[in-house]
């Protein structure tokens, strides 16, 4: 089911609800540069979990309205809204590379409504205190990253540049990420219905524009705007050791900081391989959660 959203302060957000509609809600937030029809298990396989996933474009990506200057802790009260339209009280979040960041945020700022988190193939805050941030990282996201700390105007023109390039032919965004992908990303990607479902998140993300992109590059090298110590719900980490796009180094930083956190390193796993790994961490979001999530009249 996909309806829009409106926020508190005027804008729309592009929600799309998946399986069973009165089952145990997951937000699942996207990637970057990613959308609501980013990686999900198919229809049924949620119905036979008793679970739904709320998916949305973040602000700026598909049909989403830009919020221009966002932090990654602005995601809270988006997600919060879009719970409250959906009559949910308490749920689980999940977020994969650029959404994982998002789901922390979720966790530290809606203790009362989020009752476990994870994080895969995350990064963590730019100003992360002993963590050399660009160590393992492939050499096009270093630059994006420095250009969004020391040139944003120069990384607002180029992804605008990319995202129109991307539009024309979509296999452009895929042919670009070739070079920095490892073996164990190769496989992964070199699956036809993986190949095609990334098509078609990376059309649908950057169908309207690039801001969605470019705020999200800005947002993770900007303050954050919440302390991951500061969680208190369960959280999971999943990472594979070999990932160049968000090193695991990242993970291990977090780890250090989140209590009480749950920490699943990969050895031989890269950046995509956490499509794979998504299944499992549902299974695991749904433990200990409360059967009755609805919001009660006037909650």
């Amino acid at each position: 089911m996909r309806r829009r959203v409106r926020a508190s302060d005027g804008r729309h957000l592009m929600v799309e609800r998946l399986g069973d509609p009165r089952g145990r809600p997951v937000f699942l937030l996207h990637g970057t540069p990613g959308s609501r029809l980013g990686p999900a298990p198919r229809g049924m396989v949620l119905y036979q979990r008793g679970m739904q996933l709320i998916a949305y474009d973040r602000p700026g990506y598909g049909g989403s309205d830009r919020l221009a200057g966002r932090s990654v802790a602005d995601v809270a009260a988006d997600v919060r809204t879009i719970a409250d339209a959906l009559g949910l009280d308490r749920f689980a979040v999940v977020g994969r590379s650029g959404g994982a960041p998002h789901a922390l945020a979720c966790a530290a700022l809606l203790p009362d409504r989020v009752t476990r988190a994870a994080a895969l193939v995350t990064l963590a805050p730019r100003d992360a205190d002993g963590l050399d941030w660009f160590e393992g990282m492939a050499a096009s996201n270093v630059l994006e990253y420095t250009r969004a700390s020391v040139d944003p105007d120069g990384l607002t023109e180029r992804f605008i540049m990319r995202s129109a390039e991307i539009r024309r032919d979509p296999v452009r965004l895929l042919d670009d990420l070739r070079r920095d992908l490892t073996d164990a990303d190769r496989m992964v990607v070199a699956d036809a219905g993986v190949r095609s479902m990334l098509l078609r998140n990376y059309q649908e993300a950057l169908r309207t524009s690039a801001y969605g992109w470019i705020d999200d590059a800005l947002a993770f090298c900007g303050p954050w705007g919440f302390d991951p110590a500061g969680i208190t719900a369960p959280v999971m980490l999943w990472h594979g050791e070999k990932d160049r796009f968000s090193p695991v180094s990242h993970s291990r930083w977090l780890a250090q900081r989140i209590p009480g956190v749950k920490t699943v390193l990969e050895p031989t796993a890269a950046h995509f391989d956490a499509l794979h790994a998504l299944p499992a961490i549902l299974t695991w979001l749904l433990e200990d959660h409360p059967e009755d999530t609805r919001r009660t009249p006037g909650g």
